[in-house]
Parts: C-alpha cells; sequence; structure tokens
C-alpha cells in the first residue's frame, strides 16, 4: 500500500492538521517542514505531489507511537529503511495498544473477518513458519475500520 494513501487514512481519521503531523514527526527526532506533509497529502495527479519514502513513514509511525502512548526510555528506535503491511500494521497496532480482540472488532467494521489465528500470523516475524505477508486489502480493511471506530 502506497505510504502517502496510509498517511492522508490516518490524517483524516485521527483529524490532524499538517502542524500536528510535523509534531508527530518531532516526537521520533526526525524533523519535517510542513511543506513536505502537504507535498505528502496531495493526491497522485496534483501537481507538487512527492511520493514518500520508507525510512519517512516510518519516522511518522514511530513518532505516532511516541505520541500515543509516550516517549520510551534510551535511545528511540531507528526508522526501517524497508516497510512492509505487516510493519505499518504492527506500528498502529502498538501506537493505539490494540490487543487482538479489538483489532478484530475494528476489521469487522469495515465488514471484513479474520480469525484470531489469521491475524496472529501478521505479527510474527518473517522467518516463522506461520508468518503470513498482510496483503493491501487488509490494511486498507484495516484503516477502514479504524476510520470507522475513531470517525463514526
Amino acid at each position: 500500500m502506497n505510504n502517502n494513501d496510509v498517511l492522508r487514512r490516518l490524517r483524516y481519521t485521527f483529524d490532524l492538521k499538517e502542524l500536528a503531523i510535523v509534531e508527530i514527526f518531532s516526537a521520533a527526532d526526525s524533523s519535517v517542514s510542513q511543506t513536505q506533509v502537504s507535498a505528502w497529502l496531495k493526491k497522485e495527479e496534483d501537481t507538487g505531489y512527492v511520493e514518500m519514502i520508507d525510512v519517512e513513514m516510518a519516522s511518522f509511525l514511530n513518532g505516532f507511537i511516541n505520541t500515543k502512548r509516550g516517549k520510551r526510555e534510551g535511545p528511540q528506535p531507528i526508522p526501517e529503511t524497508r516497510l512492509t503491511n505487516n510493519a505499518i500494521f504492527m506500528k498502529l497496532r502498538i501506537a493505539l495498544n490494540l490487543q487482538a480482540e479489538a483489532i478484530l472488532d475494528i476489521m469487522s467494521l469495515a465488514e471484513f473477518n479474520l480469525s484470531k489465528h489469521e491475524l496472529s500470523s501478521f505479527f510474527r516475524k518473517p522467518d516463522n513458519r506461520h508468518y503470513c505477508e498482510c496483503k493491501d486489502q487488509i490494511l486498507r480493511n484495516f484503516l477502514m475500520g479504524l476510520q470507522k471506530h475513531y470517525r463514526p
């Protein structure tokens, strides 16, 4: 799934202004300008659109975790250079402090049903034999469920 699309959906779901997004980045010890954020939030066909790279999205998600749950002691996590849907899903789960039942309820708001076992397979390490890749459709439905949950 496109990082810009994830950012746009999270911005709408949590009613984040551009300045709030800049502050979320700073919570992860990363600095971006309001102009950069504006360019990321534009649609692909708009002039001035800039594609958000994985390390920028990882910084945003790390900042989102710090904003929602508070900064942890010690050194901050280094943003990943390669981000998968599984990693995005995991970081959102951590930021929102969601347990499996809550995630399944959120998914059902988007009229998408998963079993607990299917869900747990997304949060395993890639070398685990029960690991399953999180497809765009699943992440999209989770984001839609979040939107329905936080902005009914």
